[in-house]
């Protein structure tokens, strides 16, 4: 027992700084991470309770589509985390303060603006019509729309503190937050289910009002104590550094674009041809092998800013052996997806109760793009972090394209359901199954 100890206590103790750094995260982000799983398993039972299976399913819907306001994020803050990332290991602080403080003011002029924009149009969009819904939802519907609009705006700009921390290679922290943001989601909801009868806007509120108070909490704590030297001010805004960010946050962007219509439009996709309570099914299954996600990307997520950092010292031999170990946790991490397909059964009659049935050849679709998606995100941290984004780029031009037309010959030929969403996922991530490893050996070979 005590030789085991001191095997975990030197694999945590030993290595270079970037590793170690890297470590620390792992252990913190498996202890964080671990309890926003709780949390979000326990969200999705009591949410249900408080509203109902078709309800949960307009909220999914909805708050996807919102999310396409991502869209005008124009890549900057991916690009800020390459960029800060090169600044902190060059130590020039006086950069790093310029492009955080651009960021923020940037983001700032494009999203307060859109949302006083999206708040005067919102009225006219006839949201049960576009939803396939009854009208009876409409006036819950456009209450619910009004608050995720302020809700995203607000918070894709306070957000910008979680690229901070990840070009800091402090990712932990980001997920820390995400666990105080559910905690408190949880702890709102079970009052409301004790004290109000379950609605759509009550369910927006409580899990809308918690993030942004913990996101303005880490921006003052943070840029007031350790990333103080970073912290943004008014005085620090320089245009002249947005080409620099912009140069690889345009790339970035066009890869944001074809993940949110290949992710977000899934939800609306289902909604509008399958109805409400299938979102639900689908969204229960995705919850229950994002513990899978999760858990892979905890390992996963100190890797993009640590290659910065290791090709700007030109430290190609300590990414072979971080992509070499990588390769053999994805090895272990599928078998293990394969044991939670078996158990998938009893733990969603533990856990859902016979409220939703869920088909197990579904549970396997789920797990089997999973399994790509982990394979994938090995040598997409390598690239992201490279900042050699080009190929990507062009492959992203056309995976949407690749995705809505699988989607249709899936649903519309074949008849394949469900099934269709996520088969053209699959099929429109032939970057990360193909070009990514690719290009990630020739990077690597210089």
């Amino acid at each position: 027992m005590k030789l085991y100890f001191r095997d975990i206590l030197n694999y945590f103790t030993k290595g270079d700084d970037r590793t170690l750094k890297v470590k620390k995260n792992i252990l913190l982000m498996l202890l964080y991470k671990g309890g926003s799983i709780l949390i979000s398993f326990l969200l999705v039972p009591l949410t249900i309770n408080y509203v109902d299976s078709e309800c949960y399913g307009i909220w999914l819907t909805l708050s996807s589509m919102i999310a396409w306001m991502s869209f005008f994020d124009i890549g900057l803050n991916n690009g800020l985390k390459n960029k800060l990332a090169e600044a902190l290991a060059k130590n020039d602080f006086t950069l790093g303060q310029k492009y955080v403080s651009t960021t923020y003011a940037i983001l700032a002029l494009i999203f307060i603006p859109l949302m006083i924009l999206l708040l005067c149009g919102t009225p006219f969009i006839h949201w049960s019509s576009l939803l396939n819904l009854p009208v009876k939802y409409e006036y819950s519907l456009f209450i619910a729309s009004v608050i995720l609009i302020v809700y995203f705006c607000l918070n894709f700009i306070l957000s910008t503190i979680n690229v901070v921390m990840m070009a800091n290679q402090q990712p932990a922290d980001a997920s820390l937050r995400t666990l105080l943001q559910q905690a408190i989601s949880l702890l709102i909801i079970y009052v409301l289910t004790l004290t109000t009868q379950g609605n759509l806007i009550n369910l927006c509120l409580a899990l809308c009002a918690s993030p942004l108070i913990i996101a303005l909490a880490f921006n003052f704590s943070l840029f007031k104590g350790r990333y103080a030297k970073v912290a943004p001010r008014l005085s620090m805004v320089d245009f002249a550094v947005v080409p620099s960010l912009m140069k690889l946050g345009i790339q970035f962007f066009i890869i944001q674009i074809a993940s949110i219509i290949q992710w977000q439009m899934a939800n609306l996709l289902i909604m509008r041809y399958l109805g409400a309570n299938s979102v639900t099914e689908y969204n229960i299954v995705y919850k229950y092998f994002s513990v899978l996600a999760m858990l892979w990307g905890i390992l996963n997520a100190p890797i993009w800013s640590a290659v910065t950092d290791a090709l700007t010292k030109k430290d190609y031999d300590w990414i072979r052996r971080m992509v070499r170990k990588f390769i053999k946790y994805f090895i272990v991490f599928s078998f293990g997806g394969v044991l939670m397909l078996i158990i998938s059964p009893w733990v969603y009659d533990i856990w859902i109760g016979n409220k939703v049935s869920i088909a197990f050849t579904l549970s396997a679709a789920v797990l089997l793009y999973n399994i790509f998606i982990m394979f994938g995100g090995i040598f997409i941290a390598v690239v992201n972090g490279s900042g050699k984004l080009k190929i990507q780029m062009y492959a992203c031009l056309i995976s949407p394209f690749v995705y809505l037309f699988t989607f249709y010959v899936c649903s519309s030929i074949m008849h394949l359901g469900i099934y269709s969403v996520i088969i053209a996922a699959i099929v429109a991530n032939f970057n990360g199954l193909i070009l990514a490893p690719m290009q990630c050996h020739k990077l690597l070979r210089k």
